[in-house]
Parts: C-alpha cells; sequence; structure tokens
C-alpha cells in the first residue's frame, strides 16, 4: 500500500469522497473553467488568494491529506519561484505574486482531477464524447488516448523541469533561459520519442 506522502505525481488516489463521486465531465468542466477564469480575471495578489482558497476547499472536500498536497505540489515549486523571480525583477513584487499563486492554484486545481480520476474514467468519456464524429472518420480511440496521456505528462514535465532546476542549483550555474530551457526541451524529445515507441511495439494507431 502506498504511504499517503509517497503518492507518485498523477497516481490516482482512491478514496469516497464528493469529488471523487463526481462525473469526469463535471470534473473536466470545473477544472477548465477555474483555469480559464483565474487567467482572465484575476489581476491582483488578492485574486490569487481567493483562487488558493477555493483550491484548498476542493482537497479538503477531495478528502487529499496535506502529505500528498505538498508531495504532489513540490516538483513544480522550483519552476514556479523561478518564473517568479523573472517576474518581479520585470514587473514587481505584486505581479510577480500575482502569477504565483494563479499558476500555482491552476496546478493544484489540476492536480486534484489527476487524484480523484481513473484514467481509464477519462478515457471512457473522452470516447463518448467524440464518438459522434466517429462516423466522419475521426479515430475517435486515438484522440482519447492521446488526451489521457497528455493528461498525466503534465506532472512528469513539471518534474523535469524541477530536476533540471536543482542540477543547475547544485553546480552554482548562473540564471539562464537557454540553458535550463535545451535540458528541459531534450528531456521532453527523449521521453516522447519512449513513449512513441512503446504505443507502435503495441500496435496503437496501425
Amino acid at each position: 500500500m502506498i504511504h499517503p506522502s509517497n503518492v507518485p505525481l498523477g497516481i490516482y488516489l482512491n478514496h469516497s469522497s464528493i469529488v471523487h463521486r463526481l462525473s469526469v465531465g463535471w470534473k473536466m468542466l470545473a477544472v477548465t473553467a477555474f483555469i480559464l477564469a483565474g487567467a482572465v480575471l484575476v489581476d491582483s495578489w488578492i485574486g490569487g488568494a481567493i483562487c488558493m482558497l477555493i483550491v484548498a476547499a476542493a482537497y479538503v472536500a477531495a478528502r487529499i491529506p496535506i502529505a500528498v498536497a505538498l508531495k504532489q505540489i513540490a516538483g513544480a515549486l522550483p519552476l514556479l519561484l523561478f518564473l517568479s523571480v523573472f517576474l518581479w525583477w520585470r514587473g514587481g513584487f505584486l505581479a510577480a505574486l500575482t502569477s504565483f499563486l494563479t499558476l500555482l492554484s491552476a496546478i493544484m486545481m489540476a492536480i486534484v482531477f489527476t487524484l480523484t480520476t481513473r484514467v481509464t474514467e477519462v478515457m471512457d468519456f473522452l470516447v463518448n464524447a467524440l464518438q459522434p464524429f466517429e462516423r466522419f472518420g475521426v479515430p475517435v480511440d486515438t484522440i482519447a488516448l492521446a488526451l489521457s496521456l497528455t493528461l498525466r505528462m503534465i506532472p512528469l514535465q513539471v518534474m523535469a523541469a524541477a530536476e533540471v532546476l536543482e542540477a543547475r542549483k547544485a553546480r552554482g550555474a548562473t540564471a539562464s533561459i537557454v540553458a535550463f530551457g535545451v535540458p528541459v526541451v531534450v528531456r521532453t524529445i527523449g521521453r516522447a520519442r519512449a513513449m512513441a515507441d512503446a504505443l507502435v511495439a503495441r500496435g496503437v494507431g496501425e
């Protein structure tokens, strides 16, 4: 049994809560609306703080332990702090704080979705939603698989960025967008190729 503090990123947390019992469609709609509202409407640190309060309420409703919440977001914090320092330098402290809170709340809300929704449920929902387009030759199963994999790859991508930042910090490297971006892109391409090879080996897309 996985200890709460060691739940990997993107792994389904088997609890009985009101959030777990919500349908995939409603959860996807809620998360999308929350992220879009934060991106469009939040223009002050107060708005960012309100977003964080909403996220906290979602975690409580989903019965997600504090240890799990901290474990899930730990990988994203170095990247968010790196971006916040850059924004502080460009636009001031309050602008950086607003962006930090907004981005953090968006990531944490997306994590709520992954922790409370099985991959099979997401795929079944997407297949059913796209089923009417199958008559027009749309590869419904392939699209559903691609979207499901995308949802699960987001936490891994955040972890990759955090690992690069930690490695640069350990070497005492100076701040450089290029020096940070290149290793992240290389890791991303490598992971994508490995996943593509695995899918081809299983006959996906044939």
